[in-house]
């Protein structure tokens, strides 16, 4: 079993409160929009990516009307300007490889607005393919423990079919993310649930680093902290992934 994730040590060491600051209404609106539009369906029940989507709205409380409006934007029912997924590479503090998602209605705003996060920080971005081979695309559960021990929770999970799996704590809850191929995201998931698991907070596909650069330096980490919540700010912003290693 690897290390932790680098972009779950990330969201750790800022903390739940940052977290949720990034998750703003209008990222969440933009990515239920998106997940109908290219999952040709309102239905969660027939669109994975949607019911992820529509998941995380109602874990912030997110109004039913908005997520509804988010859902109708999808499938075309209400005017506004077309809504695309852009992918940004690049190089920040400290020569850390990121990958930027997100989600505009104008590229030219965003990606002005991120080169900008970048060149000020001491960054830049860079071509495509010049980051992106340093990440896996993988499906990743977040799930608390059944309360058993953990190196046997640990091994349980690997045997219900998980790639890796990387115990943590968080507000002294022990809690696993399992990493499954992204194609089998949904069917772990359940394998996950039918085990005994009860407690799974997200299922999502992200982009898991394979090669790390170590950050030892307290200052340069808080810089890399810092640029990395610069770019969640952005709300065309959708997610933010790092490949350095506290």
């Amino acid at each position: 079993m690897s290390g932790h994730s680098k972009w779950s040590t990330i969201k750790r060491a800022k903390g739940v409160a940052d977290i949720k600051r990034g998750l703003t209404f209008t990222k969440i609106a933009n990515a239920i929009t998106i997940a109908v539009k290219l999952g040709g369906s309102g239905d969660p029940e027939s669109n994975p990516r949607l019911r992820m989507a529509a998941e995380e709205a109602r874990g912030v409380n997110m109004p039913k009307d908005n997520i509804q409006r988010a859902i109708d934007r999808g499938l075309g029912k209400l005017p506004g300007q077309t809504l695309e997924e852009v992918m940004y590479e690049g190089f920040g503090p400290g020569k850390v490889a990121f990958l930027v998602e997100g989600v505009t209605d104008n590229k030219l705003r965003t990606l002005q607005a991120v080169k900008n996060i970048f060149e000020k920080s001491g960054g830049s971005l860079a071509g495509q393919g010049s980051v992106a081979y340093m990440f896996d695309r993988v499906g990743e559960i977040k799930v608390k423990s059944k309360g058993g021990n953990m190196e046997e929770e640990l091994l349980e999970l690997i045997d219900l079919g998980a790639q890796d799996v990387e115990d943590y704590l968080e507000d002294n809850i022990q809690k696993y993310l399992v990493y499954t191929e992204g194609s089998e995201l949904n069917t772990m998931g359940n394998k996950i649930t039918q085990g005994g698991y009860s407690g799974v907070e997200s299922q999502q596909l992200i982009f898991k680093p394979n090669i790390l650069v170590p950050i030892t330096d307290p200052e340069q980490a808080q810089k890399v902290l810092e640029f990395v919540e610069k770019l969640e700010e952005l709300d065309d912003v959708q997610a933010v992934y790092a490949n350095f290693e506290l």
